[in-house]
């Protein structure tokens, strides 16, 4: 008993020492906070289901509630034969990726296009037993550590760039799209050159497929090999028209996602290109990828469940790619994370205290968000839009954070995160219990202030305002646009805050 009132006090101690006073933890990086709040989608989210060449504006609604969107794009859809490339309308399933995006980048919405899996084309070089869309992409037999094996991909990595990269200069003779109508009426592709509408481009995903054996999983030498020839058709030994760097050297080409997220594993790849690649002239390796990526989904060994960012591995993970980031002068990015709501999924959250699964579900991804960005990840996109299958107890099939064009409480909260903290970035946390961490946009403060728990406790915390004699707090509002603002008074420059697992938020007004 006198432990635990040792204990308490201690905390209060830390609690209410000055925030102007007690140097926060320093920054690992000065990304605003929207580039936590990405998501995950498909063509199919953005477009109207009745004619495909046109927005949904319903649909581009939800989508304007996030900082950034991951799109899945299947390699088929853009070079349904080879050699011939299709954008607008695609000759497989007549999509207009022009316009998603166009509109993206309007509404300042980073766009990181994952150009994935194999079109049919490619696997019909494999025996029919063999085939399968997340195939190694390289025709059934080719080398797997051999750059020139993937010339296929990286030619497709080309088109897409030299259309929506920002360089207006690619030769046309080598920017190629079919020209041909399906039908009567049909729209017709034309060549397009410089759209400046895609920052990042993706090369496949998972591309450590472990669970689908051999012809589907790629070591790190091998996927560094097909990382070079996407990158830049291996430093041009390819030829013309190959990589995506060759089209557009400022568009940022992203490594696939690694689904067992081991710094080693990208280790070993910087490693294949210091012996393949070389050095640049400044004496630092010449990689072939741009950003580091890594998939995590909070849980713990044998938990049979997701559970609260803090509880998991989640900041141990960060804290060793971000480590070998900073070596090699990388971002770090977490492209998929999330949690299902399906009560049989071994990925779900839970009901905790009085809160539903699906208020735990948005507790969990906006702390999530937080900790990546206290521990110096550059960019989050949580999976995903809509589910695949809410039915589906299979773990990532009912992780949507919206339902039937309807936001979710995550995507609520993602909202009005969003609007109130989007353009602000982590300064540091001055306390780890309950987690309080300091958000600044020039002059403005916001502090962010959570219990790293998932056990329904709450906690009465003393925050020191410095100079400031008032502040505003802000609560999230689920099924609303807004959040609930509370003006406070300052007693002694400090306010008392009610802290609980569902993150709050205290601006200092001076």
């Amino acid at each position: 008993m006198q432990k635990t009132a040792v204990f308490i006090a201690l905390l209060l101690l830390t609690i209410t020492a000055n925030a102007q006073r007690k140097a926060p933890a320093t920054p690992q990086g000065n990304a605003t906070f929207k580039n936590m709040l990405g998501v995950n989608a498909f063509e199919w989210d953005f477009l109207n289901p009745k004619d495909a060449s046109i927005l949904a504006t319903d649909k581009m609604d939800i989508i304007e509630s996030f900082g950034g969107v991951r799109h899945y794009l299947d390699w088929q859809k853009i070079e349904p034969k080879k050699g011939s490339f299709t954008f607008n309308p695609t000759h497989d399933g007549g999509w207009n990726y022009d316009i998603i995006y166009q509109r993206c980048k309007q509404d300042g919405i980073d766009m990181l296009v994952d150009i994935k899996t194999c079109p049919d084309w490619l696997l019909e070089s494999y025996p029919a037993n063999l085939r399968d869309g997340e195939n190694i992409p390289m025709p059934f037999g080719a080398k797997r550590d051999a750059p020139v094996s993937y010339i296929e991909q990286a030619k497709a990595g080309f088109q897409f760039a030299a259309r929506y990269g920002s360089n207006k200069n690619v030769d046309p003779a080598l920017v190629t799209v079919d020209p041909k109508q399906r039908w009567t009426g049909d729209g017709i592709n034309v060549v397009k050159i410089g759209l400046g509408t895609v920052k990042y481009v993706e090369c496949d995903n998972e591309r450590d497929k472990w669970w689908k054996g051999t012809k589907a999983q790629q070591s790190a030498e091998e996927y560094a090999a097909n990382m070079s020839a996407f990158y830049d058709g291996d430093k041009g030994r390819l030829g013309k028209g190959v990589g995506v760097k060759n089209a557009d050297p400022n568009m940022k080409v992203v490594m696939a996602g690694l689904s067992k997220p081991e710094p080693g594993y990208v280790q070993r790849m910087i490693n294949w290109c210091k012996i393949h690649r070389g050095y640049k002239a400044d004496g630092s390796v010449n990689l072939c990828f741009d950003v580091i990526n890594f998939h995590y989904y909070n849980n713990t060994p044998n938990s049979k469940r997701g559970v609260a960012p803090e509880l998991s591995s989640a900041a141990e993970l960060a804290d060793g790619f971000v480590q070998l980031g900073k070596a090699n002068h990388l971002p770090v990015w977490v492209t998929e994370t999330g949690y299902d709501i399906n009560p049989g999924s071994p990925q779900r959250a839970i009901a905790v205290g009085s809160k539903s699964v699906l208020l735990t579900q948005a507790d969990w991804i906006i702390r999530t968000a937080f900790l990546y960005a206290r521990h110096g990840i550059s960019k989050v996109f949580f999976y995903e839009l809509n589910d695949d299958n809410i039915g589906n107890p299979t773990q990532f099939s009912s992780s949507g954070l919206t339902d039937k064009g309807k936001r979710r409480p995550a995507a609520d909260f993602i909202y009005q995160a969003k609007n109130l903290l989007g353009d602000y970035s982590y300064a540091g946390t001055i306390s780890k219990y309950p987690l309080i961490d300091v958000y600044r946009n020039g002059s403005k403060t916001i502090y962010a202030l959570m219990l790293p728990s998932e056990s329904g406790s709450t906690f009465m915390a003393t925050l020191n305002l410095g100079n400031a004699t008032n502040a505003t707090e802000y609560q999230f509002n689920p099924g609303s646009n807004d959040v609930i603002k509370t003006p406070l008074k300052a007693t002694g420059h400090s306010v008392k805050i009610k802290v609980g697992e569902t993150p709050v938020f205290v601006e200092k007004v001076d």
